[in-house]
């Protein structure tokens, strides 16, 4: 019985089970965009005369949706990075079970 190849299974250029990216590098990033943006909104806040814990407040506060569109493209490779991850510990996990169960094949 010949053994299917399942769409959602990433491969290698070599023909076997490819690495997920690595999601911390794309998540420090993003933390590190998210929190420059959020500083250099508080600074400029402080520096039209808004200063103190309204500034501190209102900078914060404006961060949040400003970094959901400045930030978009990191933010989508660092779901897709997740995503890849996701599906390569289910397949691996998968052949875990298989091996475990006593199956001839590995799942492919």
């Amino acid at each position: 019985m010949a053994a299917q190849s399942e769409p959602n299974r990433p491969v290698s250029p070599t023909g076997g089970p490819a690495q997920a990216p690595s999601v911390w590098p794309l998540l420090a990033l993003y933390t590190l965009g998210r929190l420059v943006l959020a500083a250099a909104l508080v600074a400029l806040l402080w520096l039209l005369g808004l200063g103190s814990f309204p500034g501190l407040l209102f900078g914060l506060l404006l961060s949040m949706p400003l970094s959901f569109v400045l930030l978009k493209p990191l933010r989508e490779r660092l779901t897709e990075a997740m995503l890849a991850r996701s599906v390569t510990r289910k397949a691996a996990k998968e052949d875990l079970r298989a091996r475990l169960a006593g199956g001839d094949d590995p799942v492919s």
